[in-house]
């Protein structure tokens, strides 16, 4: 049977978003929606008006700037390409440095961001204004990225987000595909995250639901298999939300920094009075994801507190 869920209401996420709804519309599961692990890393620049492909040299200087060795392949009023040459992508014997794609401004369909996308845009407080706004985006993208390691990833799609804001001083906001995340460019071009943390905090989506008919609640990350590290999943009852959303970023940048330590079966520090406690242990298991797009996801499972059964 499929379950349903609801937008939870008036919450703060730890990157300082505001989950206040008005609206308690209704989703339904649906896994046939799938997200492959270390898929593209796409980057859509909205902007209200058109514009052009930046001068070439321009944007060498801009891109070398951010990512320091970089090759123009191609540059026209439609596409410029880089290859980043300080990393190597590895693809079975062969070794790739990474591309990366800055196409041509074209309409942006805002209907193409679906009400379940767009209930979880927490961190951007006015993101409907800017989807009605804007009507134009330049769409950025990696590509012969999934051979690097997930820090190199890291590094290269931060580097490169943060260039192509400087690219075009007239986008408004970028929203991330991988992980259905938007901020102002503003927030992009200021921002003071250290850089090791920078893929955890722009990358990477907590997501925040009631379940239908139940006072149960589920939360789960979106972002890290663009790294090919595995996504978080709680699904819980009687626990205040916030302190699990801060748990699912602790625990995204624990793996992220130290390599995907944590298997099936073993535990994690919980949360006692909100703060994390090693006198409480959550044990994990890989379990088929509850909500879509359909994946593996590291469940954790909080106990007295865990709603639901685990395989």
């Amino acid at each position: 049977m499929k379950k349903s869920f609801k937008d939870i209401c008036k919450k703060t996420d730890k990157n300082g978003g505001n989950r206040e709804n008005q609206s308690t519309e209704e989703f339904h599961q649906d896994l046939s929606q799938s997200q492959p692990a270390g898929m593209v890393f796409v980057i859509q620049l909205l902007m209200k008006e058109p514009v052009k492909m930046p001068d070439k040299e321009h944007m060498i200087t801009v891109m070398k700037k951010h990512l320091s060795e970089v090759d123009c392949f191609t540059y026209d009023k439609k596409c410029a390409g880089f290859a980043v040459t300080k990393y190597e992508a590895e693809f079975k014997e062969e070794k790739i440095p990474p591309q990366l794609m800055i196409m041509e401004s074209v309409k942006f369909d805002d209907s193409k961001i679906e009400a379940f996308e767009r209930r979880q845009l927490w961190n951007c407080e006015n993101s409907e204004q800017i989807l009605k706004d804007c009507h134009y985006q330049v769409v950025a993208m990696d590509m012969l990225a999934a051979g690097l390691s997930a820090k190199e990833r890291a590094e290269l799609d931060m580097d490169f987000l943060e260039a192509v804001v400087e690219l075009y001083p007239e986008c408004e906001a970028v929203y991330l595909l991988s992980c259905g995340k938007m901020f102002t460019a503003d927030d992009v071009r200021n921002h003071q995250i250290p850089r090791e943390a920078r893929f955890i905090y722009f990358g990477v989506n907590v997501r925040f639901f009631n379940i239908q008919g139940t006072n149960d609640m589920l939360i789960d990350t979106l972002g890290m298999g663009t790294l090919f590290l595995p996504d978080i999943q709680y699904h819980f009852h009687d626990m205040e939300p916030d302190w699990i959303v801060n748990h699912a970023y602790d625990i995204a940048s624990y793996i992220f920094e130290n390599d995907d330590p944590i298997q099936s079966g073993d535990v994690v520090d919980g949360i006692v009075d909100g703060k994390i406690s090693r006198d409480v242990q959550w044990k994990c298991q890989y379990e088929n994801a509850l909500i879509q797009p359909a994946r593996q996801v590291l469940d954790v499972n909080m106990g007295e507190y865990a709603a639901g059964t685990r395989g």
